[in-house]
């Protein structure tokens, strides 16, 4: 079996030259290039004999492209030539973006993997690659690469805190591989389909590699041919008859909202047989609604596929049995803000949470006290620790944030070492359920609230709210922690909205519901709330941005916010 990589595509070039590894469609999600297995294999020999020629084996290279067939042959030209890719995305011409300069500068690229098309303000050497010849393959050296040789260097998503290049060794993805097609119970005949960017670990292990890994083709499309029209990404899934697909809640309830009933009424989704969800929390509310919508053009409530994982430990954490349908858990929304997972009692102090699975192969999980280090019991919410062979090597160049992060042990066994995943959760009959975010948790009063129940309910308040589309946050006044709420206003409702009745409605709801006081609400533009390129909502970015008066706030006749950021609060 392959130990790296190189091998894999390699052997799939000599055993399966002429079966088509990719088919891109276009940002219409009709026209197609499609790839063999052996055309990959060539021109990702090209690509990797001009890097030998051009950077010193281990060192980086940024990917800049937008998703296409060139992005593919490039991350693999990188693997050919043994230096780490550095997948990222375009930054817009004259545009500031922060976090594209921290990746710049925390990689150290030597240069830039991109194509003649692409404008591009970046001061490294610059190496078109669909502008190399499949003939310059002959010219290739074969690197001395290993099972520990790091492949590329996946940058976090910033969703808490500045992006940190993951090193993730060739080991660390064939073991990750292994687990998905264990989990996802992929065979010969499995199809995969999918929007989701390259540069994302969802995209780049979850489509790309996985199709690697099993030998099965795999259709792509640029995420913006979803974000346009939603129906074209289940339009492709009904075309191929795509077996795998998946993609953050938010994709799921778009579809369900958006797709119409005409559309709906060409699809034919019974070919699909895991609809994985994950990068962000999964909502029951979300299932329900996208497996009604759907369940009359074939689509199957046991293909839902709800999982947990992070780029620390490559991508896939857990997952539970591909062929039943999510186990849901309805617990004491009270219980809960006090770390434990107690049954709901009624609907008025319910939270339905939806059960993530176990840990696969000889990966493991354990649930933590993020203070003392000892390990919850069972039902106790606490930090997830996950250990086994997907973890990752560490952060590039930043070894004491490594041994924090990905070297910690549990107090009472020195059991370790584990990686401390920052995110929150409970097991609770062998299954794991996420709750929240460690650094993002709401602490008022010496009682935890999750910000996303606070903005769920938000949203809810008033039709004039884009769902999905806010962040709530404390920030400290008078010496005591208090509530804000960031909430954009849907394009729609932007003329004659009544700010008043608006703002009153969010304070009754989060009164009634949750007992707190909002110190602040403030209502923004459609794009007003940060997120990452994955899609996760930038508290911390929001809660910096409110307190410097930075947000983009929403142009009404009355005030859009209770008082001003700088009156006593840090």
């Amino acid at each position: 079996m392959a130990s790296t990589l190189v091998q894999l595509l390699r052997w799939r070039a000599e055993n399966q030259p002429g079966k088509i590894a990719y088919t891109f469609l276009g940002n219409s999600g009709e026209d197609e290039v499609s790839l063999t297995y052996q055309e990959l294999d060539r021109q990702a020999r090209a690509i990797a004999a001009r890097i030998q020629n051009s950077a010193a084996p281990r060192s980086r290279a940024l990917l800049l492209y937008h998703s296409s067939i060139d992005y593919i042959q490039a991350f693999f030209g990188c693997v050919y030539a043994d230096v780490i890719a550095v997948p990222t995305y375009p930054p817009r011409r004259n545009r500031p973006n922060a976090a594209f300069a921290a990746i710049l500068k925390d990689s150290g690229a030597a240069l830039v993997l991109t194509s003649g098309s692409m404008e591009l303000d970046v001061s490294l050497a610059r190496l078109e690659t669909d502008q190399i010849s499949g003939d310059e393959a002959k010219e290739w050296r074969e690197p001395d690469v290993s099972p520990d040789s790091l492949a590329f260097l996946q940058y976090t998503s910033g969703s808490t805190g500045d992006p940190k290049g993951v090193m993730v060794s060739h080991a660390n993805l064939l073991h990750n591989e292994r687990m998905i097609q264990q989990a996802f119970g992929h065979t010969e005949d499995t199809i995969v389909a999918g929007w989701l960017p390259l540069f994302h670990d969802m995209g780049l292990i979850g489509n790309v590699l996985q199709s690697l890994y099993m030998g099965v083709r795999c259709i792509l499309m640029p995420p913006v041919a979803f974000l346009q029209r939603p129906y074209r990404w289940l339009q492709a899934i009904s075309r191929y008859k795509a077996t795998t697909s998946g993609a953050p809640n938010f994709a799921y309830d778009l579809c369900a909202r958006k797709v119409t009933d005409q559309q709906a009424a060409s699809l034919d989704l019974s070919s699909w047989a895991v609809a994985f969800s994950g990068a962000e929390p999964v909502r029951a509310e979300t299932l329900d609604l996208f497996a009604t919508r759907f369940a009359p053009y074939g689509f199957r409530r046991e293909a839902f596929y709800p999982c947990y994982g992070l780029a620390e430990a490559t991508l896939l954490v857990s997952g539970g049995t591909h062929a039943d349908a999510p186990a849901l858990r309805s617990v004491n929304a009270d219980a809960l803000e006090q770390n434990f997972a107690m049954p709901a009692s009624g609907d008025g102090d319910a939270r339905t949470l939806v059960s993530c699975g176990w840990a696969w192969d000889t990966q493991r999980i354990a649930i933590v006290d993020s203070d003392s280090f000892r390990r919850c019991p069972e039902g106790h919410v606490g930090e997830i620790w996950v250990a086994g062979p997907s973890v990752a090597q560490g952060y590039w160049n930043r070894p004491e944030l490594t041994e924090q992060t990905f070297h910690a042990h549990i107090q009472e066994t020195s059991e370790g070492p584990f990686l401390r995943t920052g995110d929150l959760g409970f097991v609770q009959q062998g299954e794991l359920f996420v709750t929240g975010r460690l650094k993002d948790m709401i602490v008022i009063r010496g009682r935890n609230y999750y910000p996303q129940d606070i903005e769920r309910m938000v949203q809810e308040s008033h039709p004039a709210l884009a769902e999905g589309h806010g962040a709530a946050f404390s920030v400290e006044r008078d010496g005591e922690e208090r509530l804000v709420v960031a909430q954009e206003v849907k394009y729609t409702h932007r003329r004659n909205l009544n700010v008043a009745e608006v703002t009153g409605n969010i304070r009754e709801a989060v009164a009634e519901q949750f007992g707190l006081d909002v110190l602040a609400v403030v209502l923004l533009k459609s794009g007003g709330v940060q997120r990452t390129s994955s899609g996760k909502i930038q508290r911390r970015t929001c809660r910096a941005n409110f307190l410097a008066n930075r947000l983009d706030l929403f142009e009404a006749g009355t005030p859009v916010h209770a008082f001003s950021a700088s009156d006593s609060v840090s």
